[in-house]
């Protein structure tokens, strides 16, 4: 482990986690469907636009392509288009957390969590897992019913996309954030889309202080039952990386190991970000490319390499054609934070991240 810095510094890689969520975001939002843009569909467009390697947000279709199976946001996240970052559920999440740790302390309750769902969250800008525990927590159910009752996506990546801000507020602290996020996620999910959660905060938070992203993903591993399909599968695509098998293969390999549990679940989805953050190596650039080149849920995927390469290297390192076009904005369906600056996020995840290391 190596100490997180200086005040500037961790200010520097708090805000480099917020810029990486938030590019990586908007770098995979138009080709958000996984059962149509595959691997290979994603490649072929980028080939036809002369736009391989992927070095910045994706270009415009094509010159006689057709843009209709792209996301309808495209216009808002394609290069030379992004004014500030369109609204998405994947940046709703941080906000929503930063917003339930500034009201109610490190010690909220899950109760507490699906109370602010319901005060700062449209219902229509909820989906799969976490819309079914909205609609169970309006019909009265408590926590863990509200993951339970009628609800067929508790696996899904869900979880996962809300568990960065616990990292961002416990710099090197990973089982502390595993346990934070483990409080939020049992309010929609269970099995391993609640590991999913506690893996992603426990990544975040340990690449504070690890020296690589190897060691990084070594001590998020530390914070799930090692027996759990998550783990066991995020030690695979470690074990194929070792072996020096390429990235595509890596991911063909994984694919047809996970085949099934589609593109919208926690495992697979594991499997391209673990991949996207070993074999960018620590390049922020190399690492969104990869990742979201990979497939499946491509903008959650890429909001959360972001985030974790963003955390590992710091805004000042993270580069221009990423961070320019954010305009330092973010526009949200959290009621209150529409328009919302990122450096104030920043800011303001930085003061709880200085509390909970004076605690």
């Amino acid at each position: 482990m190596t100490p997180v810095g200086s005040e500037p510094e961790l200010a520097d890689r708090v805000l480099g986690g917020w810029l990486g969520r938030i590019a990586g975001n908007m770098l995979g939002k138009p080709v958000e469907q996984g059962d149509l843009w595959t691997r290979d569909r994603i490649d072929d467009y980028l080939r036809q636009a002369s736009a391989l390697p992927l070095t910045d947000y994706f270009p415009e279709p094509p010159p006689g392509g057709s843009a209709i199976e792209l996301r309808p946001e495209w216009r808002q996240c394609v290069r030379g288009r992004i004014h500030g970052s369109c609204r998405d559920d994947d940046v709703d999440y941080a906000i929503l957390g930063l917003d339930l740790l500034e009201t109610h302390g490190f010690g909220f309750s899950t109760e507490q969590v699906g109370d602010l769902w319901l005060l700062r969250l449209p219902y229509l800008q909820t989906f799969t897992a976490e819309r079914a525990a909205y609609r169970n927590l309006a019909s009265g159910l408590k926590p863990p019913l509200t993951a339970t009752y009628d609800n067929p996506y508790q696996e899904w990546i869900g979880a996962l996309i809300r568990a960065d801000i616990y990292g961002w507020t416990c710099p090197g602290a990973p089982r502390r954030a595993a346990a934070r996020a483990r409080r939020d996620a049992v309010l929609s999910h269970t099995g391993n889309g609640v590991y999913g959660a506690m893996w992603a905060a426990a990544l975040i938070s340990a690449a504070f202080t690890a020296p690589t992203v190897r060691h990084a993903l070594d001590e998020a591993l530390a914070v799930v039952p090692a027996s759990s399909r998550l783990a066991r599968t995020v030690r695979r695509v470690i074990s194929l990386h070792e072996t020096r098998m390429t990235w595509e293969d890596t991911l063909t390999t994984a694919a047809e190991e996970t085949a099934g549990l589609g593109w919208i679940h926690t495992i697979p989805n594991a499997a391209v970000l673990t991949a996207g953050l070993l074999y960018g190596d620590g390049d922020f650039t190399r690492t969104l490319a990869l990742t979201v080149r990979g497939g499946l849920d491509t903008d959650s995927n890429g909001a959360t390499a972001g985030s974790v390469a963003g955390v590992l290297t710091g805004a000042d390192a993270i580069p221009a054609q990423w961070k320019e076009p954010l305009e330092d904005t973010v526009r949200s369906a959290v009621f209150g934070f529409d328009g919302v600056r990122i450096s104030e996020l920043a800011e303001r995840t930085l003061r709880l991240a200085q509390a909970e290391s004076e605690a």
